[in-house]
């Protein structure tokens, strides 16, 4: 693994140069016309990774994700370019206040350092970690899924090719090259003199193998198991299309509902019209018997294991509550910190959801798939944190910062 000590050594050498704002800027700049004129050669590798995940059997919704198309392209280009337009995050004076004994104290925002980042198909993940590690002042060492290392490898070229050409260390951006499944547990186990943080993005099986051997601290989560609660004071049009946007928008993504919960009170005017846009639209509906009954569509039958089940498809688990004490504690009990909404017209009961679910997300009057960095106006996202210490919720430029203390004083001694 002695590349993987070259790649760790580069890193740190990097990380001790301090990149002014406007040479990031520039980088940025030169990377979105990089990948413009170098689009046909980044459908020529993508094509060869479809090709090689095809032959691998690889599920269909894994090839969806890694599959770049025009639409893709403009999309990936839009987030380096609101990546670009984002104020520096760095030495920023969070606060400052002033002692009694004259002593002032500032707290300065700092990049975090190394972050290695271990992710599976999508190709969009390169560039967007990219930019968002690099504006933040970090240094990064990517790991991709062998699905995608031709995809990979092309952005992140394209990245340290914008760098050479505006005078900046290359080893900002590297990229693991190696197919070995060595690799990333060499990262693990054997970098925490190197990487600073670990940030997992891919399936639970890829999240938990992180978990249980990083030495080095993770950002990141698990699962997704998102709730959409409908209380007892909804609004029967705003559930339909906030539940229907919340499951079905984008079955793939970890912000996707996949179970809802509706008040007891309501069953009969919003189950049916609720579920029924769900199952017209090829949705599978596992249910309690209490909606079962009531559900004029067909369903399958819930047990235990419903609950805590993320789906990642076309099912939705739904079940009754008797009140919103009820479905705060099936959200506390079986989500998984991630996004949980409340469907409400009550402001009381809206404010007491958000204040009581342990989510690193919460919501009210809309769908959870607005659990995204971009949405949330950060230009993009690492990741979705459900880390109980902070960052929580989507990883952007802010949340990929530290902070250090500056104490001025003018010859104060400690009585």
């Amino acid at each position: 693994m002695k590349n993987l000590l070259r790649i760790g050594n580069n890193a740190k050498k990097a990380a001790q140069i301090k990149i002014d704002n406007k040479t990031k800027n520039k980088v940025l700049e030169k990377f979105l016309l990089l990948i413009e004129k170098n689009k046909n050669k980044i459908f020529f590798a993508n094509n060869k990774d479809i090709k090689f995940a095809m032959k691998k059997n690889i599920p269909e919704n894994l090839i969806n994700r890694l599959r770049l198309d025009k639409v893709k392209i403009e999309d990936i280009q839009q987030s380096i370019y609101n990546i670009k337009k984002l104020e520096d995050p760095t030495n920023k004076v969070i606060e400052k206040w002033k002692r009694p004994n004259g002593l002032l104290i500032k707290k300065i925002s700092t990049p975090i350092g190394v972050i290695g980042v271990i992710y599976e198909s999508r190709p969009n993940v390169t560039s967007d970690v990219s930019s968002l590690c690099f504006k933040s002042g970090n240094v990064v060492i990517l790991r991709g899924g062998s699905e995608a290392t031709n995809s990979n490898l092309v952005i992140t070229n394209l990245f340290r090719k914008s760098l050479k050409l505006n005078k900046v260390n290359q080893n900002f951006v590297q990229i693991i090259n190696n197919k070995n499944r060595k690799s990333v547990d060499y990262m693990l186990s054997n970098m925490q003199n190197f990487i600073d943080v670990i940030i997992p993005r891919g399936g639970k099986n890829l999240v938990r193998k992180v978990q249980n051997f990083s030495k080095v601290p993770i950002i990141g989560h698990l699962e997704g198991i998102c709730h959409t609660y409908i209380d007892k004071d909804a609004d029967l049009k705003m559930a339909i299309d906030v539940v229907y946007n919340a499951k079905l928008r984008n079955t793939s993504i970890c912000g996707a509902t996949e179970t809802v919960l509706i008040h007891k009170k309501i069953i009969k005017k919003f189950c049916n019209p609720v579920l029924k846009k769900l199952s017209e639209n090829n949705c599978e509906i596992i249910a309690d018997l209490n909606i079962r009954k009531h559900f004029n569509g067909l369903s399958k039958k819930s047990n235990e294991k419903t609950w805590s089940t993320e789906h990642l498809s076309s099912k939705v688990s739904v079940k009754t509550v008797n009140n919103i004490d009820d479905a705060i504690n099936h959200i506390n009990k079986f989500g998984t910190m991630h996004t949980d909404s409340i469907i409400t017209n009550n402001k009381k009961n809206a404010e007491y959801f958000i204040k009581n679910i342990k989510s690193s997300i919460a919501m009210h009057n809309t769908s959870t798939q607005f659990a995204d960095g971009g949405e949330f106006g950060f230009g993009g996202e690492v990741g979705i944190s459900t880390n109980t210490l902070p960052p929580r919720g989507p990883v952007g430029l802010k949340q990929l910062t530290s902070f250090k203390y500056a104490v001025l004083g003018n010859g104060q001694i400690r009585k």
